[in-house]
């Protein structure tokens, strides 16, 4: 057995072992930090957020080590949903590959553009952070598989096929254009009008695509020269659905493999629309796979009984990552039950006071990505922080449209390194992608981010960026 073949079946064990630990460690810190509340009402608009200067220490509520196993079963419950999508789009994928059409597509597609990166990752990259939008990422998991396998056939790893969804829809969410989950909730407790500043939040999207673009095209050269540079190289090369362009040539697009295409482009047609128009969520993407996997596998021409066996074959697959967002759900619930979120939100405002103005809204968009650590959810953290650092603003100098943008930055990019994120571990399940490999690749990127966004948060605040 080879090495490579040899690691394998460890991945999903250390993806387990690793969350665990992260678990305990929350657990540990609700006996360590003290618990606090601050005084939450509902606004007007139905909103339930903190009141600022309602802060107060209460005993704590420390989390023991026998309840870790029912907030395991919480967070597999709240998640069950994308649980299911998970393991319906790998299912939905898998008769879907058998058939070969999407093979033959790829064939198509390298043959035509194959060699021009500099222009396919970025193009790509682009509609996914547009789409990102008004849109969450984890709608990308059901793109994901199939821009694996196309740039796994251009001579890339699967780290650059995850990286272009993933990315791409982390600018796209991250700079909070029109998301309505977070841009329009943070502006409304920051009593600012409904999509204000959208110009510069724009701007910040274009800079940070190109950034990216240009980071993840000189990664993706570098592999092509030089597979051993990617920190997928031994799980690629173990993976059965690698594709080497010389298999590619078997694939011809027939008319059953024309028609399946056509299905598929139905299916994402329809999941986007849905999605956009009809504010579909991830119990909605399951059905529109479960009937892709039935249309596609009656247009290969299998019965029944083999799209039902291929659909369970390739929903086992990702029934262990599926797993991992549940138990990474479990994290956010132990520190919410130990009550250390509120306590840590209130520390970070007061070190926030005492620094210089000239870096206090580059110091309100870290302190956002410190409070993104526990609360991962943009609407949560909406109602945490912006009630605290709209006011905050005003007293430090700052305008509330600049706070607006700190929060934007803090809640989004980092859910692309935390393994409790929804987001992240969907799109690395699909992908088959060890946590551990992905932030080899990502936390460099990750620092530039940061640096990015500092330089943007601190124009916005020089720019005294409006309305307020």
């Amino acid at each position: 057995m080879s090495e490579a073949r040899a690691k394998k079946p460890f991945r999903m064990p250390h993806m387990f072992v690793l969350i665990t630990a992260i678990v305990i460690i929350a657990m540990i810190l609700t006996w360590i930090i003290p618990a606090g509340t601050y005084e939450r009402v509902t606004n007007a608009a139905g909103i339930k957020v903190v009141l600022a200067d309602k802060f107060k220490y209460i005993p704590n509520t420390p989390v023991y080590p026998w309840e870790i196993p029912s907030y395991i079963i919480k967070g597999c419950l709240a998640q069950a949903s994308l649980i299911i999508m998970t393991i319906v789009v790998g299912g939905a994928f898998h008769v879907l590959l058998k058939t070969g059409s999407v093979q033959a597509l790829i064939a198509v597609i390298v043959k035509k553009f194959g060699g021009m990166e500099s222009i396919f990752i970025p193009a790509l990259m682009l509609v996914c952070a547009l789409i990102a939008t008004t849109q969450s990422v984890t709608i990308f998991i059901a793109f994901t598989p199939i821009i694996i396998l196309m740039v796994r056939a251009m001579g890339f790893d699967s780290i650059v096929g995850a990286a272009i969804p993933l990315l791409g829809g982390a600018i796209g969410f991250s700079t909070g254009t029109l998301n309505v989950s977070s841009t329009i909730l943070a502006q409304s407790i920051a009593e600012l009008p409904a999509y204000s500043g959208i110009g510069y939040r724009f701007f910040s999207l274009f800079v940070f695509w190109f950034v990216t673009s240009i980071w993840l095209v000189r990664y993706a050269r570098s592999v092509r020269q030089n597979p051993q540079f990617s920190p997928m190289y031994d799980l690629d090369l173990a993976d059965t659905k690698s594709m080497e362009n010389n298999e590619l040539d078997n694939h011809v697009l027939d008319t059953r493999k024309i028609l399946n295409l056509l299905a598929l482009v139905v299916a994402l047609s329809i999941l986007v629309y849905g999605c956009i128009n009809w504010k579909w969520g991830t119990n909605d993407i399951s059905i529109v796979f479960l009937w892709l996997a039935i249309v596609s596998g009656l247009i290969g021409g299998f019965a029944p009984t083999d799209i039902a066996l291929l659909f369970i074959a390739g929903g086992q697959k990702l029934l262990a990552t599926a797993l991992v967002i549940g138990l990474s759900r479990s994290i956010s619930m132990v520190i919410t039950a130990g009550k250390i979120i509120d306590p840590i939100v209130h520390g970070l405002v007061s070190v926030m006071t005492v620094m210089p103005a000239s870096i206090r809204g580059m110091a309100m968009f870290w302190a956002n990505i410190l409070v993104n650590v526990p609360i991962v959810s943009a609407s949560g953290q909406a109602g945490a922080v912006m009630p605290i650092f709209a006011p905050l603003a005003d007293m430090v100098g700052i305008t509330r449209q600049t706070a607006v943008l700190a929060y934007h930055f803090g809640d989004g990019f980092c859910n692309y390194i935390l393994p409790w994120s929804s987001a992240l571990m969907g799109n690395l399940a699909v992908a088959n992608i060890p946590y551990d490999r992905w932030m080899r690749f990502m936390w460099k990127l990750f620092i530039v981010w940061v640096i990015l966004g500092s330089v943007l948060v601190a124009v916005a605040q020089m720019m005294h960026y409006g309305p307020f």
